[in-house]
């Protein structure tokens, strides 16, 4: 008789928000990382938001959602930081910090620079080491900060508050996480891709889209208004996909398949996960 299938699933998500500014935004030593990272390429530093000490710290904005995920003190054995925006505390690796206060002691580290698809990579990630045998239980924190303190070469949409999410994902029967990457540059097929993808998943099927994504079309002929299809919020282009995941996991609904999309136009990436 084969062995039964198990894989890494998503089980639960929690999201929070912050105003204001971390302390470690007024570091000096802020200043003299992001001066030498941006030298080579000639970009000027924003002055303002260095004497204001604007932005948020991952660590300090993600440490509260491991009670509030972790109730129990259920231990995890991997904690994925993933990130889009930098952190303002670039000397001090936020995944370790955060690693301190999720039960276990899990083995931790960070992605990033793969813009909305770092989500996606970091879901890779972890359903590749549950393969190993090393991992039943996973955290990711997903976090975005509102300040770029550089001006870039080309315009990029900044989120509109602090925001993290974490995802809590367990082993599980069937499967597991199986996250789908393609080149798609154009927003409006990416978003006619998927439309096609949540249809052939049946009558039941629900579709989270980011609000990026969820742009690109035309509502009445998309169908981005249809019953069990959803948008998140604008403003938060790397968080808002899995905030709005958050609350659906969240609300009693009916049962049945949920796809996820998201689309980076800077990478032209279209980005699927498919939830049970």
């Amino acid at each position: 008789m084969p062995a039964e299938t198990r894989g890494l699933r998503v089980t639960r998500a929690v999201a929070t928000g912050a105003d204001g500014h971390a302390a470690a935004a007024l570091h000096p030593d802020l200043r003299t990382y992001t001066a030498d990272l941006v030298r080579p390429y000639g970009l000027p530093l924003r002055e303002d938001l260095f004497a204001e000490g604007a932005g948020h710290d991952y660590a300090e904005l993600a440490a509260g959602l491991f009670a509030r995920a972790l109730p129990d003190g259920e231990p995890a054995d991997l904690l994925i930081l993933a990130f889009s925006s930098p952190d303002v505390r670039p000397a001090a690796p936020a995944s370790l910090q955060l690693s301190r206060h999720c039960p276990g002691q899990p083995t931790a580290f960070a992605v990033c620079d793969q813009g909305s698809a770092t989500a996606f990579t970091a879901l890779r990630i972890a359903a590749a080491h549950h393969r190993t045998g090393g991992c039943r239980r996973a955290v990711i924190v997903l976090a975005e900060q509102s300040a770029l303190h550089y001006r870039p070469a080309a315009p990029v949409e900044l989120p509109a508050e602090h925001r993290a999410v974490l995802l809590v994902c367990e082993e599980a029967p069937g499967p597991g996480l199986r996250p789908h990457g393609e080149d798609q540059p154009d927003g409006a097929a990416a978003l006619r891709t998927v439309l096609d993808r949540h249809r052939r998943l049946g009558p039941d099927a629900r579709l989270l889209l980011s609000a990026g994504l969820a742009a690109h079309g035309d509502a009445e002929a998309t169908g981005v208004e249809a019953a069990g299809v959803e948008a998140a919020r604008p403003g938060q282009p790397f968080t808002g996909l899995w905030s709005l995941l958050a609350d659906r996991l969240a609300a009693p609904g009916p049962a049945g398949p949920l796809l996820l999309a998201d689309h980076d136009p800077l990478l032209g990436r279209l980005s699927t996960l498919t939830l049970p």
